[in-house]
């Protein structure tokens, strides 16, 4: 097996090293007023920077030494100094006749998966910046689960094991797709407890272990958890930079030369870089995905927050007429609750038949009561009232938050994402994972970049869910600031950072 999962190609990194943010190292780049950065250290930094910032993969291979030369202009002499510098510092791994290609120094393992949740008792001390989840939108939660009650005593009298799910659910959530202008049958709707559990479903009959799955980078963290626990080879492809949806020629790349099984991702407002991928990316993606014959998992469970007024795309699935290529996942859990752990599958029938045969030796089904729950919102009124206060909710938060960081972290960098709960900020070139650290001792808990991304990217970044309002945004901004000025003067503990890992 190759050693690598994809391959990046010289006219793609050339363009890569030479869209860097201002400073970054490049040929041709000074190091700073009275300093000259030698062309192949700059070329090193470039390559190291792209890798941390999950724009060139770890584990892609890298073009051959005369190749890049040519594309980037310089000597041959210049590009084999840099893959030799690279080396040195951990970033580049080489094996006779296998080529070149990316990695992270060895050490201690970067953070994976989602932050365990705060027990209630620190909630006086800590503020938690670790989950994008809301409040419930009341009354409608509660009043949803009265009617879910009153409506229980005829389920009562039978088993209550419904694998696919109750039928008035599969009805109300397929009637939901045909509204937003995708046709769909209750038969092409299974039921599963939570986004999660649909994932785990789909992973286990697409992707036995082994299995490559393409995944957006960065991408939702509980997400790339699950697959990597499920024995995936995980290949990651970067977004286009700031809100712009996805890296089309990537994307195309990636499932044209590594063929992957299924590919994940989420084309409305991202988590957690906030984007929402356009028309166009949608039609292109699910045409390469057709062609490669990957199975596209659309996860929509941010797609109703929607936090501006602004034309909203297709869902994904209206680009796959023939059903054949994308399978929808959504969830009540963000457009309504994170408590309510009801979510759901749209795909193909014959798909949706295979999922639920192999329930049996998952979870069986999802709670009756909380399916009464989320079909009573769906017909009976309250889905757009309470998605209303939701997104009231977290536009107001956002905006807190950004005026926040503003004033107290200005020289972060990020884009004000139009719609979903979470803002991607790039740290000003310090550790994430350290800013995490310090601020927790301060009282403000933060995911660092590298838990959304595959094997020690995006050291440079941190995930902010809008979920504070004021006053609390404004002090949980504060105590970050504190954190990432500790970083910066090496007062958090162990010095400051390794010059590999700042940006």
């Amino acid at each position: 097996m190759a050693p690598w999962t994809t391959a990046v190609g010289a006219p793609q990194l050339a363009r890569l090293l030479a869209s860097q943010h201002p400073g970054a190292g490049r040929p041709g780049a000074g190091g700073g007023p009275g300093r000259r950065v030698p062309a192949y250290r700059a070329l090193a930094d470039g390559v190291r920077l792209l890798v941390l910032e999950g724009r060139v993969p770890v584990g892609a291979r890298l073009p051959a030494e005369r190749e890049l030369a040519a594309a980037l202009g310089v000597s041959r002499t210049t590009v084999a100094t840099a893959f030799e510098t690279l080396r040195a510092d951990g970033f580049l791994a080489s094996r006779r006749g296998a080529g070149s290609w990316t990695a992270v120094p060895e050490g201690s393992p970067p953070p994976i998966g989602g932050l365990e949740p705060l027990p209630p008792e620190a909630a006086d001390t800590m503020i938690d910046l670790g989950h994008a989840a809301l409040p419930a939108p009341e009354p409608h939660l509660t009043r949803a689960f009265e009617q879910a009650l009153a409506a229980l005593p005829p389920y009562a009298h039978t088993h209550g094991d419904y694998p696919a799910g109750l039928p008035v659910l599969r009805e109300a959530v397929a009637g939901h797709y045909t509204a937003r202008g995708v046709p769909t049958m209750p038969e092409q709707i299974m039921i599963a407890t939570g986004a999660m559990g649909a994932v785990a479903a789909l992973a286990r009959l697409f992707t036995p272990r082994g299995e490559r799955v393409a995944v957006e980078h960065p991408s939702y963290a509980n997400i790339l958890q699950l697959l990597r626990e499920s024995g995936a080879r995980l290949v990651p492809v970067a977004m286009a930079e700031g809100l712009a949806g996805w890296d089309l020629p990537a994307w195309r790349g990636v499932l044209r030369e590594s063929a992957p099984r299924m590919a994940y991702v989420m084309a409305d407002f991202q988590n957690p870089t906030g984007a929402l991928a356009g028309e166009d990316q949608r039609r292109e993606l699910v045409a390469a995905a057709r062609a490669s014959g990957t199975v596209l998992v659309a996860d929509e469970t941010m797609a109703e927050l929607a936090l501006d007024d602004a034309p909203r795309p297709r869902p994904v699935a209206a680009f796959d007429p023939g059903g054949s290529t994308v399978v929808t996942i959504g969830s009540a859990s963000k457009s309504v609750w994170t408590g309510l752990r009801i979510g759901w599958v749209r795909a193909a029938p014959e798909v949706i038949r295979s999922l639920i045969a192999a329930r049996a030796s998952a979870d069986l089904g999802s709670p009756v009561l909380e399916q009464l729950a989320v079909a009573g919102l769906l017909t009976g009124g309250g889905w757009e009232p309470a998605l209303a206060l939701r997104r009231e909710r977290a536009r107001g938060n956002r905006d807190a938050l950004v005026a926040a960081l503003r004033r107290h972290l200005p020289d972060w960098e990020y884009a004000v994402p139009h719609g979903g709960l979470t803002l991607w900020a790039r740290t000003g070139g310090l550790s994430g994972s350290r800013i995490a650290e310090a601020g927790e001792r301060l009282g403000v808990r933060v995911p660092s970049g590298p838990r959304f991304g595959v094997d020690g990217a995006f050291e440079t970044y941190v995930r902010l869910p809008f979920t504070l309002g004021e006053p609390l945004a404004t002090e949980a901004v504060t105590r970050l600031a504190a954190a990432a000025d500790q970083v910066r003067t090496g007062a958090a503990g162990g010095g400051t950072a390794p010059r590999t890992y700042v940006a």
